[in-house]
């Protein structure tokens, strides 16, 4: 007979590294982040790159940066409003008939999730690098972020956390 071995883990504190712009894989994110919450977990959200879309102040497209690039990317990225969905968009409609059918079946919305998560004491980081390669500032975003971390304090501060990546 063979002994089993079992692994246990003292982690219970959830970091999500946030790192699509795509309407249903946000809106995961933060059903997670809130259901952790809510079972009084320490969580954490780590946006990066496309991910940094859903904390721009501006929920349309802005030309944001210096550079052309950057400018070009900040436009067609648009806002929290302009996020498409991964897989049948309909040319940007689909996004609004989720949410409508989330109201429909009383699910919680994306906004509604991301005051939920300001509300229950989530944290929200946006990455330091990826602001600085499409050169937003901390200005360009939602004053519910709390910090704009490298991946080294992002990774220090996590580790006693299981980490997500969406």
């Amino acid at each position: 007979m063979t002994d089993k071995v079992e692994v246990k883990t003292d982690k219970k504190d959830l970091t999500i590294v946030c790192f699509s712009g795509d309407f249903d894989k946000v809106l995961a994110a933060f059903v997670m982040a809130t259901g952790a919450a809510a079972t009084n977990r320490k969580v954490t959200i780590f946006f990066t790159f496309w991910g940094l879309n859903v904390l721009k102040k501006d929920f349309g497209r802005k030309a944001l940066g210096k550079g052309i690039l950057a400018k070009v990317f900040n436009f067609l990225l648009g806002g929290r409003n302009k996020l498409p969905l991964s897989r049948l968009n309909f040319g940007g409609a689909s996004p609004d008939l989720m949410t409508s059918m989330m109201k429909k079946h009383n699910v919680a919305t994306l906004p509604e999730l991301i005051e939920a998560a300001h509300a229950l004491g989530i944290r929200l980081l946006a990455c330091e690098m990826a602001l600085h390669i499409l050169e937003l500032e901390r200005d360009d975003l939602i004053e519910e972020v709390e910090d704009v971390v490298g991946v080294a304090t992002f990774l220090n501060e996590s580790e006693n956390a299981h980490i997500i990546f969406v």
